[in-house]
């Protein structure tokens, strides 16, 4: 600490917002190596659950020997990890404002190291990625580089004095052997007990962005009013001024919302490598690191418990249909949409276990041919999810969809089924009308849900139209809710079955 108090005078006056400029550049301050710490200040993600789950993607079974390395000691785990890592750290998200900072001190002749707790393995990859880092220093062996083990390692590596950029409390006895310090996403405790070792270089501040926005785009609540299919079955079955059957549906409407939630962190966590190469997918907050993956495991859990808890409060029926959805859903996070068809048809029997759930929660009789519609439907609206991505493909010269298992040559075909199952759903709609709605007199004037048959033509029409056009968004449900047209249509629908009803 007495170089840095010896030349606190001449550094006192820097502006430590200003992150353009290396300072010392004139003399003022010498050219100490800049040294860098990788979690949560060079990436913006952690190395260590990176490669978890890398092992848990790629060698599941290997994970048994996990505790034995615990035993063992941290060094141990990341060892371990690291060499059953594919380490494909191309992708890892980094804070752009820090690494243009480094850029810069390298640029102006700082020898930049790379001092991290992470296992060397990674380190070198990392230093592959960005050329501009001279060194690296790793964990290796049985010494895990952290606190105090990585203080006096870059002591004794740097005599002379070097500044030292990190993030954490653990980092605190680095910059007490430092020369100089930069503080990147440090919490203000740490920055204040930082501050006490002299005036910092650098402070990039927190990048904490827990608020709605965040708890939107993660939980993907756009995406409940999918679940509001629990609601058709007790309005077509009868039962639309029980207040006890609408109490249930609401509650079994939280249930599965909360469940898909979890589903999709889970699905969010297991596709990572996939969705940072996607053109929209990498925008999600846990692909460009604004959610840590510790942070999504902790909300998914939570998630699926407050799920079972209020399924529970309904039935135990509740419960297992709801466990069917997470097992089909889980099922196709992990496999199924990776396989070419059956991904689609796993999709639209999703959309079908949601009118299941609403049946079993207000338990009224509905046709079956609610179900087969639905499944004709919904297998329409997957395959145009699909076609979209594999237009999108098309677009930017690529020959397949990462994560999934569609090749360019594929669009006709996505094209022909999505177009003849709308086909099909139409059909079973005026079967349904023909052999079910007129016969059992439900309706006042079922003379009205004739509408409904053409209303049903156009909207599919107008999705598949657009999506040859190549202007439908990824998820074609997402864009109906948003498109006054398709709204419009859905209006008419409403309209209809209101009309058949009290009219």
């Amino acid at each position: 600490m007495d170089l840095r108090r010896s030349n606190h005078d001449s550094v006192s006056g820097r502006d430590t917002n200003n992150h353009d400029r290396p300072a010392g550049l004139a003399g003022s301050t010498p050219l100490w190596p800049l040294v860098i710490d990788l979690d949560g200040t060079l990436l913006k993600t952690n190395s260590l659950d990176e490669t978890f789950l890398d092992v848990l993607r790629a060698s599941p079974a290997a994970l048994w020997r996990l505790p034995l390395k615990l035993i063992v000691g941290r060094a141990a785990v990341k060892a371990f990890l690291a060499r059953h890592s594919p380490l494909d750290v191309d992708d890892w998200p980094v804070r752009e404002d820090f690494l243009d900072f480094v850029r810069k001190h390298a640029d102006a002749g700082h020898h930049v190291v790379l001092a991290t707790g992470a296992h060397r393995s990674i380190a070198d990859a990392i230093k592959a990625r960005f050329p501009f880092i001279a060194e690296v220093i790793g964990t290796e062996g049985d010494n895990n580089l952290k606190g105090a083990t990585k203080a006096q390692k870059l002591r004794e590596r740097f005599p002379d004095g070097f500044i030292y950029a990190g993030d954490s409390a653990a980092d605190l006895e680095v910059w007490r052997n430092g020369a100089d310090c930069v503080l990147v996403g440090a919490a203000r405790s740490v920055v204040r007990r930082a501050s006490r070792f002299g005036a910092p270089r650098a402070i990039f501040p927190r990048e904490d962005k827990w608020g709605f926005t965040l708890l939107h785009r993660t939980l993907r609540l756009h995406q409940w009013v999918k679940n509001g299919l629990v609601f058709v079955p007790l309005v077509l079955g009868g039962k639309a001024a029980d207040s006890s059957a609408w109490g249930k549906a609401w509650i079994g409407f939280l249930a599965l919302s909360a469940a898909a939630s979890a589903t999709y962190i889970i699905n969010d966590l297991w596709d990572l490598p996939h969705d940072r190469k996607h053109w929209s997918k990498r925008t999600r907050p846990l692909a460009a690191g604004n959610l840590s993956i510790r942070s999504a495991v902790a909300l998914a859990l939570a998630a699926l418990l407050a799920a079972f808890a209020l399924a529970n409060g309904i039935g135990t029926t509740a419960v297992g249909v709801l466990a069917i959805y997470i097992l089909l859903t889980l099922s196709y996070s992990f496999g199924l949409k990776r396989i070419a068809l059956l991904d689609i048809f796993a999709l639209a029997s999703l959309f079908t276990v949601r009118l299941g759930f609403g049946i079993a929660l207000t338990d009224v009789r509905t046709s079956p041919w609610l179900l087969v519609f639905s499944m004709f439907a919904f297998l329409s609206l997957s395959a145009a999810k699909r076609h979209t991505e594999v237009l999108r493909l098309i677009e930017r010269g690529l020959d397949k969809v990462p994560g999934r298992g569609y090749i360019a040559a594929d669009a006709p075909m996505l094209l022909g089924i999505g177009m003849a199952a709308s086909l099909g759903a139409v059909l079973i709609m005026i079967l349904y009308l023909i052999e079910d709605a007129f016969p059992r007199q439900f309706y006042s004037n079922p003379a009205c849900l004739w509408a409904i048959p053409p209303v049903l033509f156009l909207f599919f029409g107008r999705i598949w139209l657009l999506c040859q056009r190549g202007r439908l968004h990824d998820d074609p449900v997402a864009f109906a809710l948003k498109d006054r047209a398709s709204l419009a249509l859905g209006a008419v629908m409403t309209a209809a079955f209101a009309a058949a009803l009290l009219l």
